[in-house]
This record gives C-alpha cells, sequence and structure tokens, in this order.
C-alpha cells in the first residue's frame, strides 16, 4: 500500500518508535505529545532481544545497542544476600544473538527522537477529539485545530483517552496492588552484577547497571492506591535496612529530589480489539502490564513494527489493521498475562511457607529452565518492512 499521512498521539517510546516505522515505509507523520518538551525522563529500562529485534527493523537499532550495557551478570537473589538463580546472559546472546541490555528511559527516548525530523514533532498540544464517522479518514482535534489523517495510532499511555472513547464500556486501567519508587543514582557506583532482583516478603528491590557507570534501582512493594511519602529515601532506607549490598550504596548514591513514585497500573480486562475504524492502539494504550517481566516497552516496540509492516503488504489501511490486531492482541495479552503471574509469584508473595516454596524452587531449578523463562517472550521476530515481504 502507498504512504498515507498519520497522526501519532503520544510521544513516549511507542509512540516515537511507530513514527521511526511509519516515516521508514513512506507515510507522513506528525506526533502530538501534550507535554510540553518530548523528554522521557523516566528512570532505566531492559531491553531484551525482543525489542532489540524491533529496533533493528525500525533502523535504530545498532544506536541503542551502542549506547546501551550488556547484561550479562545477575540474577534473582533473597534479602540475605542468598542467590535463588543466576543470569547467563551469554547463552541468551548465543542463543538469540543479543543479550537483555540496560540504558537510561531519557537516552533510548533520545535516540529515537533524533531519527525523526523535528517538524513533525507538535509538543505541548492535546488531542481532544478523534472522530471516526468518515470511513475513508478520520479527523483529529489538537487543540484549536482540526488535522486529516488517514490514520491514527493512539500510543498514549496507560489512561488513553482515545482507548476510553473507542471502548467506552471497558473497565479501564485497575491497581496492581503494587507501588514503585525508582531512581538513577547521581553518579557512578561500584557494582558486581549488571543487573540484580532480591524479592523478600511482599517487596522487590532491583538494580540496573548502566554502560556510564551509573545505575538505575527501584524498589516495589504493596501499599494502597496514592500513598507518598515526604522523604522517600528514609523511607526505603528503613523498609530495605537489614536487606542485602549493595542496596545501602544505591540509595546513598541517589539525590532526594531523583526519586520517582508510581502506583502500577495494568489493563487486568483484555480489550475485544486494538482497533476501531482508522484507529490503532498501540503499547500501555493497548496492553499496558505490570513490569515484572520487563516486557512493557518491548512489546510497544514489537507494535510499532508491526503496525508498519502490516502497512507495507496490506491492500488498504483496513486490512492492515486487522491484520496488526490478529498479530499483536493475542501475544501482548499473553504476555501481560504472564507479567500478572510473575508478580504473584515474585514480589506480591507474602505469606512465609509459600515464599519458602517458590525459593527452594527456584534454587533447584535447572538453569535451563531460567533461560526457557526468558527465551518464551523474547524469541520474536519482527516482520519485514520491505515493501513485498511476506
Amino acid at each position: 500500500m502507498g504512504g498515507g499521512n498519520a497522526v501519532v498521539v503520544g510521544g513516549g517510546i511507542g509512540g516515537l518508535a511507530v513514527a521511526i516505522g511509519l516515516r521508514r515505509i513512506g507515510w507522513e507523520v506528525t506526533v502530538v505529545e501534550r507535554a510540553p518538551a518530548l523528554d522521557d525522563a523516566g528512570a532505566g529500562i531492559s531491553l531484551h532481544a525482543n525489542g532489540i529485534r524491533a529496533l533493528d527493523a525500525l533502523g535504530v537499532g545498532d544506536a541503542v545497542r551502542e549506547a546501551a550495557r550488556p547484561q550479562y551478570t545477575g540474577g534473582t537473589r533473597v534479602p540475605g544476600g542468598g542467590w535463588l538463580s543466576r543470569m547467563d546472559g551469554a547463552a541468551l546472546e548465543r542463543t538469540l544473538g543479543t543479550p537483555i541490555v540496560g540504558i537510561p528511559r531519557s537516552v533510548l527516548h533520545r535516540l529515537l527522537r533524533v531519527a525523526l525530523p523535528s517538524e513533525c514533532l507538535v509538543t505541548g498540544a492535546e488531542v481532544t477529539a478523534v472522530d471516526r464517522t468518515d470511513p475513508h479518514r478520520v479527523r483529529v482535534a489538537v487543540g484549536d485545530t482540526v488535522r486529516d489523517a488517514d490514520l491514527v495510532v493512539a500510543a498514549d499511555g496507560v489512561r488513553s483517552m482515545i482507548r476510553a472513547r473507542m471502548f467506552p464500556g471497558h473497565p479501564g486501567p485497575a491497581y496492581s496492588g503494587s507501588t514503585v519508587l525508582r531512581a538513577i543514582t547521581d553518579g557512578p557506583v561500584g557494582l558486581a552484577t549488571d543487573f540484580e532482583l532480591t524479592w523478600g516478603q511482599g517487596a522487590e528491590f532491583g538494580h540496573i547497571a548502566f554502560a556510564d557507570g551509573r545505575a538505575e534501582w527501584h524498589a516495589v512493594f504493596g501499599s494502597p492506591s496514592g500513598v507518598r511519602y515526604p522523604d522517600p529515601l528514609a523511607t526505603l532506607r528503613d523498609r530495605f535496612a537489614d536487606w542485602h549490598d549493595p542496596i545501602p550504596a544505591l540509595l546513598d548514591a541517589t539525590r532526594p529530589g531523583a526519586v520517582l513514585h508510581h502506583d502500577i497500573h495494568e489493563l487486568v480486562a483484555p480489550l475485544p480489539s486494538f482497533v476501531a475504524g482508522r484507529v490503532a492502539l498501540l503499547g500501555d494504550a493497548a496492553h499496558a502490564m505490570t513490569p515484572n517481566l520487563g516486557q512493557g516497552a518491548c512489546q510497544a516496540l514489537e507494535d510499532a513494527a508491526t503496525l508498519a509492516a502490516s502497512l507495507v503488504t496490506a491492500p488498504d489501511v483496513g486490512t492492515a489493521l486487522a491484520a496488526y490486531d490478529a498479530e499483536r492482541r493475542p501475544r501482548s495479552q499473553a504476555v501481560a498475562r504472564a507479567a500478572r503471574q510473575a508478580g504473584r509469584m515474585g514480589q506480591q508473595l507474602t505469606h512465609p511457607l509459600a515464599v519458602s516454596v517458590r525459593n527452594t524452587v527456584l534454587r533447584l531449578a535447572p538453569s535451563r529452565v531460567t533461560l526457557g523463562a526468558i527465551l518464551r517472550h523474547a524469541d520474536w521476530t519482527p516482520p519485514s518492512l520491505a515493501p513485498n515481504a511476506r
């Protein structure tokens, strides 16, 4: 299908990625972001092989690899420091062609942003309406102006306005019961591993090491929605006081003002479709999931590559969006279910006996079982964005 005109609502990782993909196949694209500046200031992110492969399909994989730090060492521990399982990043690289990598979200966002011409990025503007009554065009109200588009991609996050209007009967995002505090250290820290998770009763602490020596850390635990702390670092130092090194050092290396705090919401009720007319949902707007598998951004990147590829091979937008929905909805919703279950067996597990049984099972599991659990979701091959590809 020939190139058309698209409006992407949301300038996060998924929105920028799909804009890159659409431009790569010859479409004109406008990305509309309500924030005054395009700057994803979140903490850090791990990208599995499926996310890296999607970035390769979009033409930005090499730039991301160069800025990221491979995760060869690490694994899952208990608060006292003992290991439940070890991660073999070299084995993953041999099997998939890449290890998991860690990168600041702001760096990934910048690399995606610079792959787009500045004139296609509109900031400080909010989409207030999307009119789907014309089967051949979509009218998008952006502030006081109206834009016509052949396609609208809703990448407007877990609280997507467009999703709510497409499916008014859907209950929307639900609170997972867990809250997360996270930050990037102010400077380099000495770490013995590239990546770690530590599971206690109802709590998790983890870190991702970056190429510049800094690290992202996150703390997840059960909490009523909306609870906030006047001194988050003091709260965490108290909560994780008897947990192993380097947790105290990571907290000590962090400025108080750098700590981000978000309640974790997800789409528990699966959507009946990711498309309606010429509007497609992407990323968290379509399948917001808990972070327990590290697959949220990777699934958004898969969405981006798949949508662009569908538009290359299909004869019209309607056929392309139907193919996108058929390809992406079953997989991403299955990953979301798996992430929810991983949380229940990981950070959300609170009963001492259940925690003990889980820990014993993990310690006794062969390394191939741990590797297989990662491969189940990471071993994904993107479709080609080249014309006439099948």
